[in-house]
């Protein structure tokens, strides 16, 4: 897949765009706007606002596995109570060994929006990537993903299976005030974190699998500088497969069977991040 060592982050630009239609017939002008009334000024023009959605999914809902503690510090300062709380929960060895905690939250939030689209910058990710090359294998004509390839995921993936889910819900609930300002800086103002990270959970299980070997072809790189790095200029050959989002693209490269135990795991994910308490 194509992962490029220089990433340009594009910025999300939200605009609104207001049209005005004037009413017209063929030879007819349209009516004259009454007359203001001398007594009563004239309405205020008011400009009108796209309403917010609803929120589907609301954090507060969710069960609670431990009492509130005290105020949250600000998000410039959550990295040392995250890795605090991340230690003391995964030890530090594993801690050390998949995760990045330097700006974890805002990075953790871009990462999660990013993989329900095109491309997902890992020097955004939050996680660790995965030991050595993307390999490929020469079948016939076709290039193919490498066998052996899903191997690279397989210790991540034992480590995500491991990891308390309700516990991990119980951390998000507490934290998620940091989340959804980070969310809202990353230029999402109105919108909810959480809805967002359902959505793309609900992406990355309906990810496909697919039936046999997956077939790649280079990407082709214009300009005058021949790419060094040919292992990094690989893309699906299959089209329906190359439209895919970055975070189903992810999926696909686990191969089927970590892709199955993967799903797994974010379905009790979503179940619980969309679970409610009994209604008081």
């Amino acid at each position: 897949m194509n992962r490029p060592t220089l990433i340009i982050l594009a910025g999300v630009l939200l605009a609104g765009a207001a049209a005005f239609y004037l009413w017209e017939r063929q030879g007819a002008q349209p009516p004259p706007a009454p007359a203001a009334s001398k007594s009563e000024p004239p309405a205020p023009s008011v400009t009108t606002r796209p309403e917010a959605p609803p929120v589907r999914y609301p954090v507060e809902n969710l069960p609670a596995e431990a009492p509130p503690q005290t105020a949250l510090p600000p998000l410039a300062r959550s990295d040392e109570p995250v890795r605090l709380a991340l230690v003391d929960w995964l030890g530090k060895d594993k801690v050390a060994s998949f995760l990045q905690l330097d700006d974890v939250v805002r990075h953790t939030v871009a990462t999660v929006d990013n993989l329900g689209r095109a491309h997902a910058a890992p020097r955004l990710w939050p996680v660790n990537p995965a030991p050595g090359r993307f390999g490929v294998v020469q079948r016939g004509d076709a290039l193919v993903v490498s066998p052996g390839n899903a191997e690279r995921y397989a210790a991540f993936v034992a480590f995500v299976e491991g990891v308390d889910t309700g516990r991990a819900v119980s951390l998000y609930k507490r934290w998620y005030p940091w989340f959804q300002q980070a969310y809202e800086e990353l230029g999402y103002p109105g919108r909810y974190f959480n809805d967002r990270a359902v959505e793309v959970l609900d992406q990355l299980i309906a990810a496909p699998v697919p039936a046999g070997p997956v077939e790649l072809k280079l990407t082709e790189v214009k300009g005058p500088i021949p790419s060094t790095t040919p292992w990094l200029r690989y893309e699906f050959a299959d089209p329906s497969l190359e439209a895919l989002s970055a975070g189903q693209k992810m999926m696909i490269r686990l191969g089927p069977d970590q892709q199955q135990r993967m799903k797994l795991k974010l379905v009790e994910l979503r179940s619980k991040l969309t679970a409610t308490t009994a209604a008081r």
